[in-house]
C-alpha cells in the first residue's frame, strides 16, 4: 500500500499513480507527516512525499518528519512536472476575487502573478491544492485557488489563468519512504544524510570535507533549524552514490564521526530532469 496527502486531485496523489503505475493500492492522509508516520508505526508499506520544488525550494514539513519525528528511509525518488492554475467557481470573474486560497508551496511558485496581479487581494494557506479546489467550489465566488488542472475539473471549476506558475520549468521532487532501506546499487545513486556539528569554528568543514578528498560530488546542502534548541541548526546533505560503496561507506562514516547528531536517511536512485 502506498500512501500519499490528499484529498484527491493533489499533485502528491499524481506522482502515486505515475509512481505506481496502477499496481499498488493507494491510502490517502491529510497530511506529509501523517504518511510518513503511518509508514513508521508499519500502518502502511511505503509512501510518496514532496520533498523540493525547482521555484520554491525545499518543503520543511517532509525535511522536519524525515529529521526528527520518523525512522524511515527515502528508497526512491520521481520528479513530476508541475503546472499551477488559478482557478474560480463557474460563472464567477476575476474581478470578484477577494481571497486566493492554496498550499504555501503553491503561492511561492506564483508569486510573481499574485504581486503584480492581484496584490490587494488576501492570500491564504490550505492543506494542499486539492483541498483549496474544495473550498473554491463550496466558496460564494469570491475565493479563488491555484491548483492543478486535475483539481479543477475534479471540483467543477473553471481555469482563469493556465500555468500560472513563476516559470514553466517547474518541477517538484518526490521522494518514496519505507521503514527497511533500499538494498539495491544502480550505477547512478544519491544518498541523503542530516548532520549537526558542534557549534565552533571549522566543524562543519571538518565533517563535510571528506567528500572533496574523496572526490565525492556533493548535491546539496541544507540547513533546518533544530526545533528545541534556539540558534542550533541541522544539514541536510545530499551526495552521488550509495553506501554499499566502500568509497561511500568510509567517508560517511568519517562524517558521522565528526557529528554531534548524524542520521542516514537512504541510497536510491538518482533521477535526473
Amino acid at each position: 500500500m502506498l500512501g500519499y496527502m490528499g484529498p484527491d486531485g493533489t499533485f502528491t496523489q499524481q506522482a502515486a499513480m505515475e509512481w505506481s503505475g496502477g499496481k499498488e493500492e493507494l491510502r490517502e492522509f491529510p497530511t506529509i507527516a501523517g504518511a510518513i508516520k503511518a509508514v513508521d508505526r508499519g500502518e502502511i508499506e511505503r509512501c510518496i512525499v514532496p520533498i523540493e520544488n525547482s521555484l520554491n525550494g525545499s518543503v520543511t514539513m517532509t525535511l522536519d518528519t524525515l529529521a526528527f519525528d520518523a525512522n524511515v528511509y527515502i528508497t526512491d525518488e520521481h520528479i513530476l512536472r508541475i503546472a499551477q492554475n488559478l482557478i474560480i467557481k463557474k460563472g464567477a470573474d476575476i474581478s470578484d476575487i477577494k481571497t486566493i486560497i492554496s498550499h504555501p508551496q503553491a503561492l511561492g511558485q506564483c508569486s510573481r502573478m499574485l504581486e503584480q496581479d492581484f496584490a490587494g487581494v488576501e492570500l491564504k494557506a490550505a492543506e494542499s491544492t486539492a483541498m483549496a479546489a474544495k473550498i473554491t467550489a463550496e466558496s460564494d465566488g469570491s475565493i479563488a485557488a491555484i491548483t492543478s488542472g486535475a483539481a479543477a475539473a475534479l471540483y467543477g471549476l473553471e481555469v482563469a489563468r493556465a500555468v500560472c506558475n513563476d516559470d514553466s520549468n517547474n518541477f517538484t521532487r518526490f521522494v518514496v519512504i519505507e521503514k527497511n532501506r533500499a538494498l539495491c546499487v544502480t550505477g547512478h545513486d544519491k544518498t541523503s544524510i542530516v548532520l549537526s556539528t558542534e557549534h565552533s569554528p571549522g566543524s562543519l568543514f571538518s565533517a563535510l570535507g571528506v567528500f572533496a578528498k574523496e572526490n565525492i560530488n556533493m548535491l546539496r546542502i541544507e540547513s533546518r533549524p533544530v526545533k528545541k534548541e534556539f540558534g542550533k541548526y541541522v544539514f541536510f546533505v545530499d551526495i552521488e552514490g550509495n553506501i554499499d560503496d566502500a568509497r561511500i561507506y568510509f567517508a560517511l562514516k568519517n562524517v558521522r564521526d565528526h557529528s554531534s547528531f548524524y542520521k542516514f536517511l537512504g541510497s536510491y536512485r538518482y533521477n535526473e530532469i
